[in-house]
């Protein structure tokens, strides 16, 4: 059963959590009913018992006649015995009320005080980040769109200067071709973007229009500089945004205000800077570009001659004459660029929004891991807290009953139905209960990645599409997955024991430490090797599925989610096992072959792991629901998809017919080698760096639509050679707070290190696979491209270092299989077992996984015939087709 902090995540994070702390806030007000409840059965209880010791001293004040005179009448002792019993019957009931106010009431309630503080303090600290995250959400918004429209400027701004100053034709009749011109089409004016709306220009006009009838325009003077006309207050300009933009609030009306500024239609006279204020001492004037849009005439001061500085005959002050004058020399705003030239201070500009940008993405980003951090810890102490909660009404129910049965026998029957009752509750029940019917999704975070304007990934890799990372890497499948795949195939021999081997990858890592680990290797100039090797080998694997839930879209496209939905909805009924896996490979053919290579990577990795260590059902249902969200999620989690398991059966399916499936994928890659290249789904590109590339073609296509194709052959792409790496007493408290919880040194994570483990420097770069060698059969490899390597050797055009070589003895050129007699289930994988074995070429039954590329090359060659037969592993450059 997932907990706390795997079911109220949603992509704004606030939904989930209001979710979560609105059934919390439900337990304080149950916590107070039963609270009430005890308190009104003590009082009643002391009230009972008050009214019956009130009895015996009403009948004493009778003491003159009755039964004061007969001594020895029996009816006497009987009356005496009534009269003992009533006073009895009202100390048992003061007892009963002093017992509920101090067993139950009194500690009960300072229990609950201190719960819902602890809910209270949890909530407004992660309040107080996601309001922090999404106020650096809308700060990367504006950066970005702050960016992209400078790198737009500076574009045009080339596109204008290799316009200008071509050079004047010398001749036209030296042009014998006759030439068709056509008439160039008018721009279409774009839309303006004010507040929350987005202007056509004939509603900007109206809008301009309007706002120049409703808000008083007027003239303000500037000491020394002059008179400015046609101005306008903030103060005004807001109050027009409220009474008719439907400005809802003043900063929502200060950044309608602020988007006029911004394109052009106001400017701040009398202060530096374009900023706008709600203020009345601040003042805007309307710049010509509004009256030319909305064709009222513009108010300008007529002009006159001034010889002076003397006053004018009307007795105001005129202006000054030569302000260039007065202001020579005056350098006010102290500007370190003094002689830069238009084109120079844009490209700068461009360079200071990207670095803005970039920095202000890169902030995000840690906000977002340290509010993920904090509120995975905060759900699990909720969920802590939750469950001492219902613990701890049971044992005041339990209490509760003890007060009565253990003073009133004759209400047994009503102590049975309390103890019915109490033994009824079942904390774990409703903790069950309140996850199956309010969660809200898993932990998927959404990385907010840089996005370049030219489209390249740059060096960061989580986040990132994975085809776009992949053709960074020049690889099929990215050089961090290899890296950590291999990593792992060289420690699984430190472990101890197969269950310790199994057991990395169920770990419950901390995030704080899955996210240091990231942020080491969310680069592509990172050594990867140096930086694994700091970490325990559960961090490493918790970050490889991190990795995989950070992808924009799962490593199996949420757009064939539904198909595979269909397929487990429908083929348990109507087709066999063998028509579904048929199914399958259909629809995982449609992905793309970075998908498709990644995926096969990954299950050869798990394949070979429940192979080697002779996993059990458990774990590979275990290991299958722990998988499940990494590989395949829909597109947008709801409750009807948090119910359904059609990612778990896939797993299990890749787990069980992995050869097949991918046998027949590889096959269907090697046939497209040969008989032609097939069009797969690409990545949406965002990349604007080919608009002016794309317009100067559409011109060239006009111009040239009469003319003959040329017969020179085309020009073929170039392809070299890949490089790179690849409570205290009967309460069950628990009070301690997230954060002292973390100080807490943590050792179920504590992995034996060995100085004979290796290195992790021993990689094969360049290895490809050989079609027609015969099987291995030591079952280190089968059909896959992830493999071990008979013979390696490096490859002279890589840039990554020389592998160490391998001894093999020369009797034995060709590997051979090596039975092995009695080996333990428990540890099939000892350390022994990983030594060198004579006849054997790999290492290790765990083999290093160099690179996956080729499995999925659309282009093949065989091998020579002169080679020796084996299993050969080659990496080949990625086709850029």
């Amino acid at each position: 059963m997932s907990g706390f902090s795997a079911s109220f995540w949603t992509p704004d994070y606030a939904t989930g959590l209001g979710v979560l702390y609105g059934k919390l806030q439900q337990g304080v007000t149950e916590n107070k009913q039963i609270v009430t409840i005890a308190s009104m059965r003590a009082d009643a209880e002391d009230l009972y018992g008050s009214r019956l010791g009130d009895i015996a001293p009403a009948v004493d004040r009778m003491s003159a006649i009755g039964f004061a005179k007969d001594d020895g009448a029996s009816v006497k002792k009987a009356y005496e015995g009534v009269r003992t019993e009533m006073v009895e019957a009202a100390k048992n009931h003061q007892k009963i009320a002093s017992n509920i106010r101090e067993l139950v009431v009194s500690p009960f309630r300072r229990w609950c005080d201190q719960h819902e503080a602890r809910i209270q303090i949890s909530h407004d600290d992660l309040q107080a980040r996601i309001k922090e995250h999404t106020k650096q959400a809308d700060m990367v918004k504006k950066l970005r769109s702050h960016y992209f429209n400078k790198c737009r400027v500076v574009e045009d701004l080339e596109e204008e200067n290799k316009l200008a100053f071509q050079a004047p034709e010398t001749s036209p009749k030296a042009k014998t071709t006759p030439k068709i011109v056509l008439p160039e089409e008018e721009e279409e004016e774009e839309p303006f973007e004010i507040g929350d709306h987005v202007y056509s220009p004939e509603d900007l006009k109206k809008l301009l229009v309007h706002m120049l009838e409703n808000i008083k325009v007027g003239d303000v003077k500037v000491p020394i500089i002059g008179t400015y006309q046609n101005t306008s207050t903030g103060a005004d300009i807001v109050e027009y945004a409220q009474n008719n933009m439907n400005a809802t609030s003043v900063s929502y009306a200060e950044r309608i205000g602020q988007d006029l500024v911004d394109n052009g239609l106001l400017r701040l006279v009398g202060n530096m800077g374009s900023t706008f204020a709600n203020s009345t001492k601040m003042r805007y004037q309307w710049r010509p570009k509004v009256f030319q849009i909305t064709g009222i005439p513009e108010k300008k001061k007529p002009l006159m001659r001034v010889t002076s500085m003397a006053n004018s005959e009307d007795g105001s002050e005129s202006p000054i004459s030569s302000v260039s004058e007065m202001l020579a020399g005056w350098n006010p705003l102290n500007n370190p660029y003094p002689n830069e030239s238009p084109s120079e201070k844009l490209r700068r500009e461009a360079r200071e929004a990207d670095e803005r940008y970039k920095a202000a993405v890169r902030k995000l980003d840690q906000i977002r891991c340290k509010l993920e951090e904090e509120i995975v810890e905060n759900l699990r102490f909720m969920e802590q807290c939750e469950l001492d909660r219902l613990k701890a009404i049971k044992a005041v129910v339990l209490d509760f009953s003890g007060a009565i049965s253990n003073v009133i026998p004759n209400l047994q029957s009503t102590v049975d139905h309390m103890m019915l009752y109490q033994e009824t509750i079942q904390p774990l029940g409703d903790l069950r209960y309140l996850l199956e019917n309010y969660r809200t999704g898993g932990f998927v975070p959404r990385v907010q990645a840089y996005e370049n304007y030219y489209g390249s990934v740059e060096d960061q890799n989580f986040g990132v599409d994975l085809e776009a990372r992949a053709r960074a890497d020049r690889k099929r499948v990215p050089i961090l997955v290899t890296t950590v795949l291999t990593y792992l195939d060289n420690r699984y021999p430190d472990l101890e024991g197969d269950e310790a081997r199994r057991a990395i990858w169920l770990y419950d890592v901390p995030l704080a430490a899955t996210h240091s680990l990231r942020n080491a290797l969310n680069s592509s100039k990172a050594d990867y090797q140096e930086i694994l090797e700091k970490y325990e080998v559960p961090i490493i694997a918790s970050v490889l599925k991190l990795y995989l839930l950070e992808l924009p879209d799962s490593l199996v496209s949420s757009q064939v989610y539904e198909i595979i939905k269909t397929i487990y909805s429908t083929t348990a009924h109507e087709t066999t096992e063998e028509g579904r896996i048929k199914v399958l490979q259909s629809t995982l053919g449609q992905l793309r072959l970075n998908n498709i290579a990644t995926l096969d990577a990954i299950m050869t990795h798990f394949t070979r792991l429940i192979d080697l260590t002779s996993a059990d059902e458990t774990y590979i249902s275990s290991l299958a629901q722990a998988l499940s969200p990494c590989v395949l999620r829909p597109r947008v989690e709801s409750s009807l998809t948090m119910n359904e398991r059609h990612s778990y059966r896939l797993i299990r399916d890749l787990f069980a017919h992995k050869d097949t499936i991918f046998g027949e994928l590889k096959r269907q890659s090697s046939a497209l080698g040969v008989t032609g290249s097939i069009s797969r789904p690409r990545a949406i590109s965002t990349d604007e760096s080919n608009r002016r590339a794309a317009m100067e073609a559409r011109n060239r296509a006009i111009v040239d639509r009469s003319r003959a194709n040329s017969p020179a052959p085309p020009r073929k792409h170039r392809r070299d050679r890949s490089s790179g790496p690849s409570e205290i007493g009967r309460f069950p408290v628990n009070v301690t707070s997230p954060t002292e919880r973390r100080a807490i040194t943590r050792n179920s994570l504590d992995v034996p290190s060995s100085n004979s483990s290796p290195t992790g420097q021993e990689q094969l770069s360049n290895v490809s696979i050989d079609e027609t060698s015969e099987p291995v059969t030591n079952g280190t490899l089968s059909d896959s491209p992830v493999s071990a390597a008979a013979d390696e050797t490096p490859s002279s055009g890589s840039a990554s270092p020389p592998p160490v070589p391998a001894t093999v003895p020369e009797d034995s050129p060709t590997p051979t299989p090596t039975p092995s007699v009695d080996v333990e289930k428990r540890a099939s994988i000892t350390r022994s077992s990983f030594a060198r074995k004579p006849g054997l070429g790999n290492r290790s039954s765990f083999p290093v996984v160099p690179s996956v590329d080729s499995g999925f090359d659309s282009k093949r060659t065989s091998l020579a015939d002169s080679e020796p037969k084996g299993v050969t592993l080659e990496d080949k450059p990625m086709d850029d087709d």
